[in-house]
């Protein structure tokens, strides 16, 4: 009861601010702004790199080679038995995975063995996750075998067969021309991997989106469902490599099947399988420019999986994976693998699901697994010879299913983001029908656009006070949000930079109803009808000066003023001038000091305004919470735009200027405009620009969107205006006295 009785209280908790009205300026000094942190130059961080120290040294190795760290303090006795059982586990998916996506990549089975031996071993030494299962892996398996069927088809090895006008395949040159093609691929990804890691470019993977990338690996799991009917039904049908490959294999097994082609064949199996280790050798130098944009779009595919799936278990666990240095791990695999005949390693969902479920503590249970799998590859692997390709091919399927459930991710996206889930879909479709590399790039650049589409489209809105706080939020979305009298508050949902600036100055007219353009073409032709009128006063001025100067002979000399004239006389000059005396009749009604004659385009101030206070009065002061709600009147009566600029995280050389524009468009016509909420990076770079000058003070930069508005009133309250009769009746005095004036001289 006490806590709940807590509870009511904090709901209704209220807090009282009293403090000055902070522009820039007055920020910079009472928040004493300055370099009180100082950053090492350039210079002094490439010295630091370089400097040794054993406790540096140290550091270093622990970073370069984690098992480093972890090992010397692994508690046997705690972690070791369950990383026993990890690692056999993972052992057993392990080997039939190896001998099933081999296949895929246009290799022997004995391969894929390879693929989960190496690449492991090189991960425990290197690697920062403690459950990451590397090797072979269903999508870059297919992708690799992408480019093997693209670079090195059966129909370019081709052979007469014996005593017959037919040809075979020679497969023994054709599997060793793969087998380089495959390796020069996996060499030259590790070295994309190693050379991004130095450069510390782990950060990339944030610009693959999660809807993005398990679209992505949803339509690899159908690509690679679909290669799998060939071995599955026991057929044959030609192979097809690029856009709409699936639906040309899909429509051959269909074919094969009911053209009875089947009986044709005998039960495929696995075949030889070699016991032993082979030895390293180097690829063709060739093949590597054949191969560069292959690789690195293998490369980026296997490094985002991984990581993915790194970040996860390390998020559920409580630890940290280090970006830079999970590329590196991989592509060092990659590199020392490709020598000995490996090929692209992933780490795969279900082996890292097994190795964590299991009791896996570390990547001990990684060095287990790949003892188990060097005992296979010397000792048992002729035991899975006669295992028909069929059963492999089941074994692929099956272990598709976790990404075959990532279909549930399309009603979910539904309900939350249209945006993602059309990602999701156009990366699926660009996935299956145009292939997984060309697909990736669809997906890429797709992903992109809705990222210009959503800055290029932000949303605009006229922000109101709630009463009794320092708010100010959108008065569509808010029924207690009210327009402040003659103020307008505007804010963009995004940053404003080279792409929307117009759009934005758009929006703040269209929101403000506001046509500046028009405005500013009124007020020129007016000035200019304005000075016309003078010009030809003047010289009526001097005309009607010749005609009466024998009238008004009589006027003394000296200094003159209206005393000196008689009545018969003051009303003959006053009936002269009064024409075009009436054309002046205007209101001091500008907030910049102008005098009298000075026509303020934007609004005629009200004088019944708030009284000036100093502080910023939050709930329970009865101050500026006291402000009263403008009517429809009052609202079209604008003469302060306020830009709410605490969105923007950046300024270009557009902003700069765009902004500079609004300025001096719409203080042509009479508007005063205040920016407010600007970050202190974006302060920095307005003044780096060279925003600010005389004309344009910092003054005109404010804290918050309630100190400018305070500001506003402060200043409109101190702003004393004239009846309109005491300025007709002193624009006729002045200006009978300088007719009179005028005449005298004559």
């Amino acid at each position: 009861a006490e806590q709940r009785h807590m509870d009511v209280d904090l709901d209704k908790m209220e807090y009282f601010v009293q403090r000055e009205i902070l522009d820039d300026d007055r920020l910079d000094n009472v928040a004493q702004k300055g370099i009180w942190v100082t950053k090492p130059t350039i210079v002094e961080r490439v010295k630091d790199y370089f400097r040794c120290s054993l406790s540096r040294l140290k550091l270093m190795l622990f970073s370069w080679f984690p098992i480093l760290h972890w090992l010397p303090q692994y508690p046997i006795k705690e972690y070791l038995p369950g990383d026993i059982v990890s690692g056999a586990s993972i052992f057993v998916l392990h080997l039939p995975q190896g001998l099933a996506y081999a296949p895929l990549a246009g290799l022997s089975p004995v391969y894929g063995l390879y693929a989960s031996f190496y690449p492991v071993l090189i991960y425990v030494i290197f690697g920062t996750s403690r459950h990451l299962s590397v090797g072979t892996f269903a999508v870059t398996s297919i992708m690799v075998g992408n480019v093997v069927q693209r670079l090195a088809p059966d129909s370019n090895f081709l052979i007469p067969a014996n005593g017959t006008n037919g040809t075979v395949v020679n497969t023994s040159v054709r599997d060793h021309n793969r087998l380089e093609i495959v390796m020069a691929l996996t060499i030259l990804m590790g070295i994309y991997q190693i050379l991004l890691s130095i450069f510390r470019f782990g950060f990339m993977v944030s610009y693959l989106s999660e809807p993005m990338v398990r679209a992505y690996t949803t339509g690899s799991a159908v690509l690679v469902c679909v290669s799998q009917l060939k071995p599955m039904f026991g057929v044959l049908p030609g192979q097809y490599t690029g856009p709409l490959s699936a639906v040309y294999i899909i429509f051959g097994t269909i074919i094969a099947h009911f053209g009875e082609l089947k009986s044709k064949y005998g039960v495929n199996v696995v075949g030889l399988i070699p016991s032993g280790m082979t030895a390293p050798f180097a690829p063709s130098n060739s093949l590597y420019s054949q191969l560069a944009g292959d690789a690195f779009a293998v490369g980026i595919v296997s490094y985002v999986i991984n990581i993915s799936l790194a970040k996860t278990f390390a998020q559920k666990l409580s630890y940290k994976v280090d970006n830079s240095q999970e590329l590196m791990a991989v592509g060092i695999g990659n590199v020392f693998g490709g020598f000995f005949q490996s090929y692209a390693a992933t780490a795969s969902l279900s082996r890292t699901l097994v190795q964590e479920s299991t009791g896996g503590q570390t990547q001990v249970a990684g060095i287990i697994s790949s003892i188990l799998m060097l005992i296979a590859i010397l000792k048992i692997g002729s035991l899975f010879e006669d295992l028909p390709t069929a059963i492999l091919a089941t074994i692929v399927v099956v272990n598709l299913k976790g990404m075959f459930m990532q279909f549930v991710d399309l009603p979910m996206l539904w309900r939350t983001n249209k945006v993602d889930l059309l990602i999701w879909l156009v990366t699926f479709v660009a996935a299956v029908l145009l292939n997984l590399d060309l697909g990736l790039g669809v997906a890429v650049g797709f992903a992109i656009i809705t990222v210009i589409f959503r800055t290029q489209l932000p949303h605009y809105s006229v922000l109101g006070h709630v009463p009794g706080t320092d708010l100010y939020l959108d008065i569509e979305t808010y029924k207690e949000a009210k327009e402040i009298p003659g103020i307008k508050i505007f804010r963009s949902s995004t940053t404003i930079y080279y792409t929307n600036a117009e759009m934005y100055v758009d929006a703040l007219q269209e929101k403000c109803g506001i046509d500046i353009r028009t405005m500013l073409t009124a007020k020129r032709k007016q000035e200019a009808d304005l000075k016309r009128q003078q010009q030809k006063e003047e010289k009526r001025a001097k005309k009607e000066a010749k005609r009466q100067k024998k009238g008004l002979g009589h006027l003394p000399t000296g200094p003159f003023t209206l005393k000196d004239l008689n009545e018969d006389d003051y009303e003959r000059l006053r009936r002269e001038s009064q024409g075009n005396i009436s054309e002046f009749s205007v209101t001091d009604t500008s907030t910049n000091g102008h005098g009298i004659g000075q026509v303020n385009w934007a609004y005629q101030h009200d004088p019944a305004m708030m009284s000036s206070n100093p502080d910023i009065c939050l709930p329970g002061d009865g101050g500026v919470n006291t402000i009263s709600l403008p009517t429809e009147e009052e609202n079209r009566k604008i003469h302060t735009i306020i830009l709410d600029i605490s969105t923007i995280s950046f300024v270009d050389t557009v902003t700069s200027n765009t902004l500079k524009n609004i300025f001096k468009e719409f203080g042509e016509v009479d508007f005063n405009i205040y920016l407010a909420g600007a970050q202190v990076c974006v302060v920095k770079q307005l003044e780096t620009a060279g925003f600010f000058s005389d004309s344009l003070p910092k003054s005109k930069l404010f804290v918050t969107v309630h100190d400018a508005v305070l500001h506003v009133q402060m200043k409109q309250s101190q702003t004393d205006l004239k009846p309109v009769s005491s300025s007709l009746f002193n624009s006729l005095h002045d200006r009978l006295l300088s007719t009179a004036n005028t005449l005298h001289g004559l």
